[in-house]
């Protein structure tokens, strides 16, 4: 991996400082070409016949997505986040009342108020499994809850937002697989930063967004559906022309695809945008990107363990690169712009966006710190530098 020749590739490196690439990471120049010159084609050419123009390489993201998770090109769908796959895939469960749906204290915030809104509506009970003392789901709790509720629907979120853990999908996935309940991974944090198969996580459905460490455009994701949902024949509730053929007055098919969940009009700009990010990312290899990842983030946590008036907040086994810290005597705000400042990028946050893991960890705010393969070593050094100044001060 040569981090040089990586940045050069990445026109914001001459700008900016970035450790928020939890949020959004700063794209290579790969995408950004991929994205203009379609732009352009179809400026000169007209939207639907520049699709036509480019439908090879358009077909190709579904090639290379499938490549990232190990599954076929059949079982990908393109969205536009992981909200929105989250969405799609939650439409499709076939819930009666008095269903119930486990899920983990950790999981994102708009999954948590999603599974908050069925159960509102439709009576739908959601139930939490405990956190290990060390961080993470307890999966022995998970498979006691599984065996006494017979829950519907299991979803887990693969790398929390606001907590730097990485939680056991593959165990969860077993378990689900064993007792064939549906199984919805969130991935919109780990895919780009490590390695994911599918295949090992035994998931129906596995949602991600390319803005993060995959590097892509904003405004585009996509969803994994396994065979078992597409062969059930298991559909969105709201399914247009592209996931459906009008066979009759009265009925339609459903493609037998993953396209299912797709809608007729997309991005095409941002389709092969985020097709040439995802081929950067595997050029690179993602164990390569992990282990890179990995030293970035000891050195920063290294380097936050000397300072004072601040506490780490990170739990469980394996950590990712997001990294949470609490400033004592300072407010969010206050740290973010003195960051921004010095042009270094961070995030903030807030105890409304993971409401039962600040409680338990007292906080009402956090700095998130996410560093990517492309940062440096003296980035590093520059941002524990300013962050010393700033609670000292």
């Amino acid at each position: 991996m040569n981090i040089e020749t990586l940045r050069q590739q990445t026109p914001g490196c001459n700008h900016k400082i970035h450790f928020n690439n939890a949020g959004a990471s700063l794209p290579p120049q790969q995408a950004l070409d991929a994205i203009t010159q379609h732009l352009q084609l179809e400026a000169i050419t007209g939207g639907y016949e520049a699709a036509d123009l480019k439908v090879d390489e358009i077909n190709s993201f579904y090639e290379s997505t499938a490549q990232l998770l190990n599954c076929k090109a059949s079982n990908i769908a393109f969205t536009s986040s992981a909200t929105n796959s989250f969405a799609r895939a939650l439409s499709c469960i076939p819930f009666q009342p008095g269903d119930s749906i486990l899920l983990a204290n950790e999981d994102y915030i708009s999954n948590q108020i999603a599974f908050l809104s069925l159960q509102k509506r439709f009576g739908i009970k959601i139930i939490r499994a405990n956190s290990l003392p060390e961080g993470g789901v307890d999966v022995a709790d998970m498979k006691r809850l599984m065996d006494q509720h017979h829950p519907k629907l299991v979803s887990l979120t693969h790398v929390p937002s606001n907590t730097g853990l990485i939680q056991p999908v593959e165990h969860v996935g077993e378990l689900c697989a064993e007792r064939d309940i549906y199984y919805l991974v969130d991935g919109c944090q780990s895919a780009g930063q490590i390695p994911v198969d599918v295949q090992k996580i035994k998931c129906d459905f596995f949602t991600a967004t390319l803005r993060k460490f995959l590097r892509g455009p904003r405004g585009a994701g996509f969803l994994f559906v396994s065979d078992k949902v597409i062969d059930r024949k298991i559909e969105p509730l709201f399914i247009d022309l592209r996931g459906a053929e009008w066979t009759k007055a009265d009925e339609y098919s459903p493609r037998m695809d993953a396209r299912r969940f797709e809608d007729w009009e997309l991005p095409y700009p941002l389709v092969l945008g985020g097709k040439a990010a995802i081929d950067l990312a595997l050029s690179l290899d993602l164990a390569e990107i992990q282990k890179r990842n990995l030293a970035l983030c000891n050195q920063v946590r290294a380097g936050l363990a000397g300072l004072p008036n601040t506490t780490l907040l990170d739990k469980g086994a394996n950590q990712s690169s997001i990294i949470t810290v609490k400033i004592n005597n300072r407010k969010g705000p206050d740290v973010l712009n003195a960051l921004r400042e010095q042009n270094i990028n961070t995030s903030v946050g807030y105890r409304n966006f993971a409401l039962i893991d600040f409680d338990a960890k007292q906080v009402d705010w956090a700095l998130r710190i996410s560093p990517h393969y492309y940062n440096t070593e003296a980035e590093v050094a520059v941002l524990l530098q300013s962050l010393q100044k700033i609670v000292a001060a």
